[in-house]
């Protein structure tokens, strides 16, 4: 395995001090993060921070801002929280809004009373936020307190809230659930992070009462989000090499979860898919990756860690096509937008590409900031949160 880029190095390195030592949470070395071009960190491997040219769109489809509500700056750790009937999005400040999914009309705007690491995650009765002092902070619909709690280290990532049960992330590794109700530890695992880390601001997915997340070291892990029990186990990847730079092997980005099966991409890794219910292998495909990957009936489409975005078929991992044209452009997580699958850039456009054949169709300009974290599907459309601190809801036809 070849030697890491010494710029990615340092920026692991101090990933790996940050993320191992809670107390860290209150140094001003902390804050860098929130300078770092999020979602993805295809960037530390280049020899220049500036993105490469604008690729010429081919055609055939474009993009229209449904709504946008200025939210306030933002960083990793911060994405909106869809409801059927609201979307919740925070800011670094403390800013927490309640938008109408329809209108993008804001229904109520409070402050937390704390700077927010990450959130919020809501359901229909409680939304919850996080801080870089472990402080877990809930509210009713109306945003009214309801209640705190702590947790060993700093909230990483967007809290889950389901079946009664609010999912926590901390930075130390481990995983909580506390009771919606009141904020009492329902469960906790107690896993620990290995010594260097690819920071993770991710989070997980819930899906028919479980909740699956990736981890450092290549893991996939389905845990019973009421209990906290273990389901099962995938590895994604095995860490290798003789350093511990060659070693990461993270997964750093949502898994792709549906009826039938759950996808993870790894760092250093490979792409693999797992059978949703038993956890059995289906197949794997060596594809590195740290910005992340979506998919819809027939492939899987990930964002490998050079920039390309490549289509996989799902049956058995096989390459179904590769667009590189966004390659220097640093772009995040990508997701499925009508017919076609939508990346955002570090100056904050949105670029359609083909689920057909992988064609370069159109792009969209927004705030010039990168997203927070990889877009959601809304509304058959899909909505993200800005750094400069814009949630935008679009569609594509």
């Amino acid at each position: 395995m070849s030697t890491l880029p010494r710029s990615l190095t340092c920026a692991l390195v101090a990933s790996a001090v940050l993320s191992g030592c809670a107390s860290l949470s209150q140094s001003p070395l902390t804050s860098w993060i929130t300078s770092i071009p999020p979602p993805s960190f295809a960037w530390l491997t280049g020899s220049s921070n500036r993105p490469g040219p604008l690729p010429t769109p081919k055609g055939g489809a474009s993009a229209t801002v449904n709504w946008r509500v200025d939210v306030g700056k933002s960083g990793p750790g911060l994405a909106p929280a869809i409801t059927p009937s609201a979307v919740y999005a925070a800011a670094s400040d403390g800013t927490l809004v309640r938008i109408d999914p329809a209108s993008g009309r804001v229904a109520w705007r409070i402050n937390a009373g704390h700077r927010l690491s990450a959130g919020p995650g809501a359901d229909a009765s409680i939304i919850a936020v996080g801080t870089d002092q472990g402080l877990v902070l809930a509210f009713d619909p109306e945003g009214k307190p309801l209640w705190s709690a702590h947790v060993s280290s700093e909230v990483i990532a967007p809290p889950l809230v389901s079946n009664g049960v609010v999912t926590v992330f901390s930075g130390d590794g481990r995983i909580f659930g506390l009771a919606a109700a009141d904020g009492k530890t329902v469960w906790v695992d107690p896993r620990t992070i290995p010594s260097l880390t690819v920071r993770n601001s991710a989070g997980g997915v819930e899906s028919r009462g479980g909740i699956f997340i990736g981890t450092a070291g290549g893991q996939l892990l389905a845990i019973a989000g009421q209990t906290g029990t273990i389901g099962w186990t995938g590895i994604v990847a095995t860490p290798k090499g003789s350093t511990e730079l060659e070693r990461i092997a993270d997964v750093t980005s949502l898994p792709y979860v549906d009826a039938t099966e759950a996808c993870a991409a790894a760092f250093q890794g490979r792409v693999a898919c797992f059978d949703v219910v038993n956890g059995t292998l289906l197949w794997t495909r060596d594809i590195s990756s740290l910005a992340g990957l979506t998919g819809d009936s027939g492939r899987i489409y990930v964002v490998d860690d050079k920039g390309a975005v490549q289509a996989l078929d799902r049956s058995n991992g096989a390459s179904v096509w590769k667009q590189a044209a966004l390659a220097k452009r640093r772009i995040g997580g990508p997701q499925v937008i009508g017919n076609d699958l939508g990346v955002v850039d570090v100056e904050g456009y949105l670029h359609l590409i083909s689920r057909g054949d992988g064609s370069y169709l159109a792009r969209l300009s927004t705030d010039g900031s990168p997203a927070t974290a990889q877009p959601s599907q809304f509304g058959g459309g899909i909505l993200w949160q800005s750094r400069n601190g814009d949630v935008y809801a679009v569609s594509a036809r």
